[in-house]
């Protein structure tokens, strides 16, 4: 018998039902339904007498027989009622459904094991539509003490699928195939952490004797998920550093040195020289470069691309980088060609809204090489666009771009260039494991000479008025004010609405022609928002009343107020995004919380953490926390995580074990040949043909 059969193979499962596991919950192979694993358990460890029995609406066990049934009239039909007793006392069974056929089933005198919600009604109590079975059935099966509950579906319910005969599925499968539940770990690995084989853990996990034995199943199963998710990790990174080969930049040319020594506005922070540095040996290794680059806004991973880009260009390649909108290239391009001022290197924008003729004089500059540098959107990956030569691609906010999408940027050469991802939204640790556990990863974790760290106090709508005399006394000083009103695709309606009251209460308080107020919002033509922006980039305009359009995009150093309207209507990441919009300048900046009394636990949670700290990667834990990774990560990148068992926020002490655990392996076992390593090695080749994981990957 082999794990990989279909379903039907399973004593009870026709081709209908098997057709409906598989569309409902994903279930096709016997594999499949031995890894579903239930979400809670039912512990029936005990049994009461019912003379014990408390008014206390809980889940209890007992045992007696059914003495009389009978049929009682009410309002609406009718319900059925059974006199259930043991020795020390009597109760009612009730049911309001199925009544016949209940009725046909029951047998009077017979030891039943009952369980099910405790009803105290009058002084008596009941158990309505009771779990049932009779004492003899009971004790052959597997689950005598913990019941396991599993996910389920409406449309599983209603076609007949209970939780009971998914139990009934799973037992039958064990009762099938356990002898042939092969060892995936090496002895060495089982002994070392103390675990308990394959087969008993699967039994374990699914009917637990106990809560012990059910622990120490659900940690080897943890474990071995995890631990495999690192190898696969592992060794592609082992096979991309050892079998891909890479551009060469073995000169630290002129171009570079003279951007270095003449061009740098400022000196480089110790954790963006040291980021350079370990760029720079990757370039120069032979072997291809695919590195995560994490800052948090205005760190300055900008001038680490650019520096990174000049090593391409003085040893005779090109370089591109590509971002997720059209807002963020456009800052790149006008950042990249400021920096660049006045020195011999051509730089270019390719976006959906350059025109033809635009594009072609592009395209040609590419193919013959006289274009350096290509920033861009999308627009990037269009067949049309061939480089000459493409020596690093640089992707900011790559979360954002799909894998199929990141890929075609490969393909515009023949050999593979150096990749460097970057993101502003900080990865938790557990995360980065996970998810980028194939990459190099690279953090610049200190914030330029010069910057204050922004201020940041939570206060409630009644706090309005002092509020507004703050924003009075800072554009006294010469600052600029951000006002963000949230933005939640359902309510459009309703968000312009709050954001045109707040524009007209912001008005009366700020009257023209002392003070000037931009308005940015989602239903404005980009041009208007782009004339509205300058504005406010110029200074012609002290506040700038927006929707969450801002939060990308906009670089204005004199602005160092943020207020946040209604910030319990954000999420966390997006709170930090908005307060990185101020800080920008040497002035100290401010960033105020308005919030309704109505506050959340999570809510709370959110707000607490933006006062307590800027620390993006402390921010990026909490999130994790509270929206778990698929949420944070985005589509793109979740399908990584489909974990059947563990949970890397709970689960971090396991996860790290594991990547160490697999870390070690790869060093002693790199092809993983060893006779004692067999058991991983085909556990890992039967993974790797299933595992979405491949084609997740960076």
């Amino acid at each position: 018998m082999n794990l990989n059969y279909p379903i039907t193979y399973i004593k009870g499962i026709s081709v209908q039902r098997a057709t409906l596991l598989y569309t409902e919950l994903g279930i096709k192979t016997c594999s499949d339904l031995l890894n579903f694993f239930p979400f809670r358990y039912i512990d029936k460890t005990t049994f009461y007498a019912l003379k014990d029995l408390q008014p206390n609406s809980s889940e209890v066990q007992v045992v007696g027989k059914i003495t009389h049934v009978k049929s009682v009239a009410q309002k609406k039909g009718s319900r059925l009622v059974a006199t259930f007793q043991d020795a020390t006392g009597t109760i009612e069974l009730v049911w309001f459904k199925g009544q016949k056929w209940i009725k046909d089933s029951l047998k009077i005198n017979e030891p039943y094991v009952v369980y099910g919600k405790l009803n105290h009604y009058n002084g008596s109590f009941s158990i309505p539509h009771p779990e049932m079975e009779l004492a003899t059935e009971y004790k052959k099966k597997l689950q005598t003490k913990m019941q396991p509950v599993y996910p389920s579906t409406e449309k599983l319910m209603n076609s007949g699928v209970s939780n009971k005969l998914i139990r009934t599925y799973i037992q039958n499968l064990l009762e099938q195939f356990y002898n042939g539940i092969e060892e995936t770990l090496s002895k060495e690995i089982i002994d070392d952490f103390k675990m308990i084989s394959k087969r008993d853990a699967l039994l374990n996990a699914h009917f637990p004797k106990s809560q012990e034995n059910l622990a120490k199943a659900q940690n080897r199963l943890k474990f071995e998920e995890l631990f495999f998710i690192q190898l696969q990790l592992l060794r592609k990174k082992l096979i991309n550093k050892t079998k891909i080969k890479g551009f060469i930049f073995e000169n630290v040319g002129a171009i570079f040195n003279e951007f270095y020594a003449d061009k740098l506005p400022f000196d480089l922070t110790n954790a963006q020289k040291r980021v350079l540095k370990e760029i720079r040996k990757d370039v120069a290794s032979g072997a291809h470069m695919n590195r995560l680059l994490q800052g948090d806004v205005g760190s300055g991973k900008t001038i680490v691309a650019l520096l990174a880009m000049l090593l391409a260009i003085d040893n005779g390649f090109q370089a591109t980088i590509m971002a997720p909108t059209e807002i963020l290239a456009n800052q790149h391009f006008i950042a990249v060609s400021e920096l660049l001022e006045g020195m011999n290197i051509k730089v270019d924008i390719l976006t959906g809204s350059v025109r033809t003729k635009k594009r072609r004089e592009i395209h040609a500059n590419l193919e013959d090489g006289t274009l350096d540098i290509l920033i861009g959107t999308h627009a990037l990956l269009e067949d049309k666009v061939k480089f000459k030569n493409l020596g690093i691609a640089i992707i900011d906010e790559q979360h954002r771009f799909g894998v199929a999408q990141r890929s075609k940027l490969w393909k515009k050469n023949t050999t593979v260039p150096h990749i460097l991802v970057m993101t502003a939204t900080p990865i938790p640790r557990t995360l980065a494991m996970s998810v980028y556990g194939d990459l190099d990863i690279s953090v610049i974790d200190e914030l330029p000479p010069g910057r204050k760290e922004v201020k940041t106090v939570h206060r409630f709508d009644s706090n309005r008025l002092s509020v507004f005399k703050f924003m009075r006394d800072e554009i006294a000083k010469g600052r600029q004010v951000y006002i963000v009103y949230p933005l939640i695709q359902e309510s459009e309606v309703m968000d312009y609405k709050d954001l045109m009251d707040g524009y007209e209460s912001v008005s009366r308080e700020f009257p023209s022609p002392k003070y000037q107020i931009s308005i940015v919002h989602g239903q404005m033509k980009p041009a208007d928002k782009e004339f509205e922006m300058q504005r406010f980039v110029k200074g012609e305009t002290q506040i700038m009343v927006a929707t969450t359009v801002i939060e990308v995009g906009v670089n204005v150093p004199n602005a160092s107020v943020m207020i946040i309207e209604s910030s319990e209507r954000f999420g966390l990441s997006q709170l930090h995004q908005l307060r990185g919009r101020v800080g920008r300048g040497a002035d100290q900046s401010y960033c105020i919380l308005l919030s309704s009394f109505k506050l959340s636990a999570e809510g709370k949670t959110r707000l607490k953490t933006m006062v307590e700290t800027t620390d993006g990667f402390k921010i990026a834990e909490v999130d994790l926390k509270l929206r778990g990774p698929g949420n944070l990560m985005g589509t793109q990148q979740s399908g990584v995580l489909n974990l059947k068992i563990a949970d890397i926020v709970k689960d971090t002490k396991i996860l790290v074990a594991a990547r160490n655990t697999a870390i070690h392996l790869l060093q002693e076992d790199s092809n993983l040949s060893k006779p004692e390593n067999t058991n991983i090695k085909k556990a890992y080749l039967e993974l790797s043909k299933t595992s979405k994981i491949w084609s997740n990957i960076s």
